[in-house]
């Protein structure tokens, strides 16, 4: 393991160093990013629909977010995408959604005048049916959009993005396609389709000349900030079954894109999802101490924001996960709340401070 002298940075110097032989390392980070980073709210007469069956649940989908490039603007540099395979196109091109506000005698917003559903590709959007609005229904486009963004700010922090592949049965919705070896190796094509290899942070990169990922960010540590800025990290966050799919053929994830969600002790382990900062708390921060690094959440469901409840992003920060996910980097317009989630520094980002 490397060793880091004291290093107390502000933003400020993000990219400096006051202290000769300070090295700031990628895992010295910590930000703040998206929660389901794509998601436009659910339509007003259709969220009634869906409070009236089940309150609850309504209400932890009451949220959405402001386009990909105003985030990164803001300063955010994590986001979260959620992908569908739908291989030939039109797999949800009708969602249920917008026939049960029909049958209430209300009138929709538009959705998909441009028949993005229809054409073939990984698709983008939170569930099928009733919450399929998303400020780009195709993968490829948001991430072509993160692309166009990354060229206009070139020496940009690293952005880290989050994956989740989606193809959970939900009661009464559409069966999603699953999302099998074919799909996961879509995922990497659409994504090196548009970013070229000095756009991206991965797996072989950080590994280097080490027989594993584990071994190399353990004893050499990750790459330094400054060598990796304007590049973007890419995270498969799934379950162990799905891992082992993408990983197949790709021991150590040699030739893959995509970091994986895989637990210490496996040749891929590097970045771990570890989604709540309080019940896990020492747990993280062993995880941050021995090098890996650490995606956690500082809200969830939306009930931190109704409760203007600030304690589990105070333990994300104290835990030192260098990742941490929000629904509300700005406050909430759908209900009542000034619940904000920012450092105070009054930023999305800074360098942590180590001895």
């Amino acid at each position: 393991m490397y060793f880091r002298k004291l290093c107390v940075i502000t933003l400020f110097f993000l990219g400096t160093c006051k202290e000769r032989n300070c090295i700031i390392r990628l895992n010295d980070l910590q930000v703040i990013g998206s929660h389901n980073s794509y998601k436009i709210e659910i339509e007003k007469p259709l969220w009634s629909i869906l409070y009236e069956k089940d309150s609850s649940k309504a209400k932890s989908l009451q949220y959405g977010h402001i386009p990909l490039e105003h985030q990164l603007n803001l300063g955010l540099r994590n986001l979260e995408l959620d992908v569908f395979f739908d291989p030939k196109g039109g797999y949800y091109a009708n969602p249920k959604g917008l026939a049960m506000i029909s049958q209430k005698g209300k009138v929709s917003l538009l959705f998909d005048v441009e028949a993005k559903l229809v054409m073939p590709g990984l698709k983008m959007f939170h569930i099928q049916d009733i919450d399929f609005r998303s400020h780009h229904l195709m993968f490829k486009e948001g991430l072509y959009v993160l692309k166009q963004w990354s060229d206009a700010n070139p020496k940009h922090t690293p952005v880290f993005v989050l994956i989740n592949t989606k193809d959970k049965e939900i009661d009464n919705l559409k069966q999603p396609l699953k999302f099998g070896k074919s799909a996961l190796d879509s995922l990497d094509s659409e994504i090196r389709n548009i970013f070229p290899e000095d756009k991206i942070i991965t797996p072989d990169l950080v590994r280097g000349h080490f027989e594993t990922l584990e071994q190399a960010i353990l004893n050499r540590g990750w790459p330094t900030l400054d060598s990796v800025k304007g590049r973007f990290l890419f995270v498969l966050d799934e379950n162990e079954t799905r891992i082992k799919e993408y990983v197949m053929g790709h021991p150590s994830l040699k030739g893959r894109v995509l970091f994986t969600n895989s637990k210490e002790g496996s040749p891929e382990a590097a970045f771990r999802v570890i989604n709540n900062p309080i019940q896990d708390f020492d747990y993280i921060k062993q995880l941050v101490e021995k090098g890996y690094m650490v995606r956690t959440r500082a809200d969830a469901g939306t009930i931190e924001a109704r409760l203007n409840d600030y304690s589990r992003f105070e333990q994300a920060m104290a835990s030192g996960a260098q990742v941490i996910s929000t629904d509300y980097y700005i406050p909430s317009n759908l209900f009542e709340s000034q619940f904000k989630v920012i450092f105070e520094n009054g930023k999305y980002e800074k360098i942590k401070a180590y001895e």
